[in-house]
């Protein structure tokens, strides 16, 4: 059979997507779970949530949350560390910790039949750490070790600075989840060890459970596996301080550097907002992939870099809008003046044509989000932490439709505001200080 190769393929058909079911529950401890049954391999994850990430940390004691995250599986019940990890490589199971903004996490992946041992591990560690000196010492020293190396790297410089700047010193998303090196020092066991007690508690978490098994024999493991973890006082929020947006340039300075990190951006509204259809349709137009307006602007007309993006990014209680970037030094004001042409131009609007590829771009690529244990895992933890509605992913494919071009163009006025956009940039100070003399992209600050 031969084809015509001259001729481009027609989809299809349209694509539908409905999420598999999910049921929730709660243990007597209050700890909620939230799950779904996805039978296609013998395979259980778990994810536990906990509302304790960095945010939470106290003043002058940045990196606490993320201390006790690495040290929480350095021995557990009667297990050592190394004891603890053979368990798990015993098992076959994958395990992992993360530390966030917003939250610690536990994940844990494990063949059916070795669910319920891997299990009483988690369970051990919620309920039973070591937090020993020795391994605190041990993981503070790690941490003290990475924060040195990342002094010197300019993509984690120009975030960090960026989200300083950007949210204010005392906002509490103000600071690296790492922590600081000067607050890191001050930390010591005993503070863990209170962060545990205080944040570690079910009624301030919840779990995710994906996998081949029932709801019922699910509610009867975790009963028996983590039925010793006991619920405490759970009442935990921040409180959001954040700076006006300004059109500032703030350098970080690097000397000798022969390239730039760029970033610009402004706050924004949350994932909940009702033009958040309308929003993540403009981004995908304006920066949200390769073919973007800023993207083929930078890289395919200009080639001054390999690539560009931009995003609206979300935490739990806050929101911003951000365009990043790296090019060499020489090309940093052509790179701004670019990256402000393109958010003031597409306040202008956008074409259906540019629409209809991005709806095809969201909804054709959307089912494949679904496809592992993880995927699913992670939509289902985005879900309740952003309070979505039980059908968003059901409906997600009808929404992203049933946006308009007007309300495309709507969200672009209400949502980028380049006349107030700040502007981070790491680099050599003195020769960007020279480009960027003679350029309106604001008040120029020197921070570093």
């Amino acid at each position: 059979m031969k084809y015509d190769r001259s001729i481009k393929p027609s989809p299809s058909s349209e694509i539908s997507f409905r999420m598999t079911s999910q049921s929730k529950f709660s243990l007597n401890n209050e700890l909620d779970i939230y799950f779904v049954k996805k039978n296609d391999l013998p395979i259980i994850r778990l994810n536990v949530i906990i509302n304790a990430g960095s945010k939470f940390d106290p003043i002058n004691k940045k990196g606490t949350s993320n201390l006790l995250t690495m040290c929480i599986d350095e021995g557990a019940g009667k297990y050592n560390a190394l004891e603890l990890s053979e368990q798990f490589d015993l098992l076959g199971a994958h395990f992992s910790l993360n530390c966030n903004n917003d939250t610690i996490q536990i994940s844990l992946q494990t063949l059916k039949e070795n669910f319920r041992e891997a299990l009483d591990l988690i369970g051990k560690i919620l309920t039973e750490p070591h937090l020993a000196e020795k391994d605190f010492e041990r993981e503070k020293s790690k941490i003290q070790t990475q924060l040195k190396q990342l002094s010197d790297d300019p993509d984690y410089l120009a975030n960090t600075a960026f989200d300083s700047i950007l949210f204010g010193e005392s906002h509490p998303y103000s600071f690296p989840v790492l922590g600081l090196n000067d607050n890191i020092a001050n930390i010591n066991n005993d503070e863990i060890n209170d962060y545990y007690s205080k944040f570690i508690l079910p009624n301030n978490s919840f779990i995710i459970a994906v996998g081949d098994i029932t709801k019922e024999e699910l509610k009867k493991n975790l009963n028996g596996g983590i039925s010793d973890w006991e619920k405490g006082n759970a009442d935990f929020h921040v409180g959001k301080v954040s700076s006006p947006d300004k059109k500032t340039v703030y350098i970080v300075n690097k000397k000798d550097a022969v390239q730039t990190e760029i970033r610009v951006g402004h706050h924004s509204t949350m994932k909940k907002s009702k033009d958040y259809y309308s929003k993540h349709l403009l981004n995908t137009i304006l920066g949200g992939q390769f073919t973007s307006r800023i993207n083929l602007n930078l890289r395919e007309k200009h080639g001054y870099t390999y690539g560009a993006g931009s995003s609206f990014n979300y935490y739990k209680d806050d929101a911003y809008f951000g365009v990043s970037t790296s090019v060499g030094i020489e090309n940093t004001t052509n790179t701004l003046n670019e990256i402000f042409y393109e958010l003031n131009n597409i306040r202008n609007g956008v074409t259906e044509e540019e629409l209809s590829f991005a709806k095809s771009s969201i909804i054709r690529k959307f089912p494949l989000n679904f496809e592992t244990f993880r995927q699913v895992a992670s939509h289902i933890i985005g879900k309740v932490i952003y309070d979505l509605p039980d059908d968003y992913y059901d409906k997600y494919v009808e929404n992203i439709n049933a946006v308009t071009i007007d309300e495309v163009n709507k969200a672009a006025a209400k949502n980028i505001f380049p006349d107030s956009a700040m502007t981070v940039l790491v680099g050599d100070k003195d020769k960007l200080l020279k480009q960027l003399k003679d350029d309106n992209f604001g008040e120029i600050k020197v921070v570093g």
